[in-house]
């Protein structure tokens, strides 16, 4: 019978980390933590920005929506269907609980990838926990394929190529795009006219019960502070379920599925980023074990910093867009 598992006291206050406070139904409230920036649709000759933006309503019975963003220059002449930009749709991190497509570092993110990779970037705000908990982000996840593919919205229909779709998610987003893949697996005969063709998985979070080396090492991360990750985690998942269950556990199947039996079968090449600071790295190696043991095409990025670095460091997002840029070349 082996030992307990002992871990270190980790000192950070999960609701001041998380920049929330617990209301006494239950309910909690969201106090600011970045800035939000407005979308531009029109061109502005007194702003000629590169990238132009706005947002649509995805669902208005769950209240979500999307910001699409375009690279100006696409405008500047009509695309032949041959001609036509790589489609990204992003799902941003937050562990399920904040941030939006609207967040000043998901915003500038967005139009940074569509400048610097010329790609149409579709980045959905999807429902938070714990108002909506797992599965409602990834029912979201699945809905915005569904919508891209029927649309008439002139920005998807004249410049997005939807043969050449890519599926990106950072941290929680990450998580999202692995389940959003898993159900796309299953469906595939909904999506002929979207060709999915990678997932591009962000320092993805993860968890699981058992605590990982780099969580004890890290436990007091100022970006993923292991009690911060266990209150997102007790937000996300369903009501009785611990972190070993499949939404948070890749390593775990679900009625005797194995997850990455699936993703063979889908056949879709993945880029995974990690770094080496990040608490969640030993889960994301083992999954991209797991990946490689069953014969999935994974290219790694490896890299320096901590979790989410790519969002507040131009050097090391330049770096990440290069690779996204030739990941997408390459598929």
């Amino acid at each position: 019978m082996s030992e307990p598992q002992t871990e270190p006291i980790c000192t950070v206050d999960p609701y001041q980390y998380l920049h929330i406070t617990l209301n006494p139904d239950g309910t909690i409230t969201r106090l600011p933590i970045l800035p939000t920036i407005p979308a531009t649709p029109d061109i502005d000759d007194h702003n000629p920005a590169t990238v132009l933006s706005k947002d649509l309503t995805l669902n208005p019975n769950t209240k979500t929506w999307l910001r699409i963003f375009l690279p100006r220059k696409a405008l500047d002449h009509s695309l032949s269907s041959s001609k036509k930009l790589p489609l990204i749709v992003f799902y941003q991190g937050g562990g399920f609980v904040i941030l939006s497509a609207s967040s000043s570092v998901n915003h500038d993110f967005c139009y940074k990838l569509a400048e610097l990779l010329t790609a149409v970037v579709v980045s959905i705000d999807y429902r938070k926990a714990p108002e909506q908990r797992l599965p409602a982000a990834y029912d979201d996840g699945v809905e915005v394929l569904q919508w891209l593919k029927t649309t008439d919205e002139k920005w998807v229909r004249e410049f997005a190529d939807l043969s050449n779709c890519y599926l990106m998610g950072s941290s929680s987003g990450g998580n999202i795009v692995h389940h959003v893949g898993l159900r796309v697996s299953t469906r595939v005969h909904e999506f002929d006219h979207l060709k999915i063709k990678g997932l591009i998985l962000h320092q993805p979070f993860f968890g699981g019960s058992r605590r990982s080396e780099s969580e004890l090492r890290l436990v007091n991360d100022q970006i993923v502070p292991l009690s911060g990750s266990d209150l997102m985690w007790e937000f996300a998942l369903p009501i009785g379920a611990d972190r070993d269950h499949e939404y948070s556990n890749p390593m775990v199947g679900k009625d005797g599925v194995d997850q990455f039996d699936v993703i063979k079968r889908l056949g879709l090449r993945i880029l995974m980023t990690v770094v080496n600071g990040d608490p969640l790295i030993d889960r994301q190696m083992e999954f991209v074990k797991a990946l490689k043991k069953k014969g999935v095409q994974v290219e790694e990025l490896y890299g320096e910093g901590y979790h989410s670095i790519e969002f507040f460091d131009q050097n090391k997002a330049e770096a990440l867009f290069h690779a996204i840029k030739d990941f997408i070349g390459n598929c």
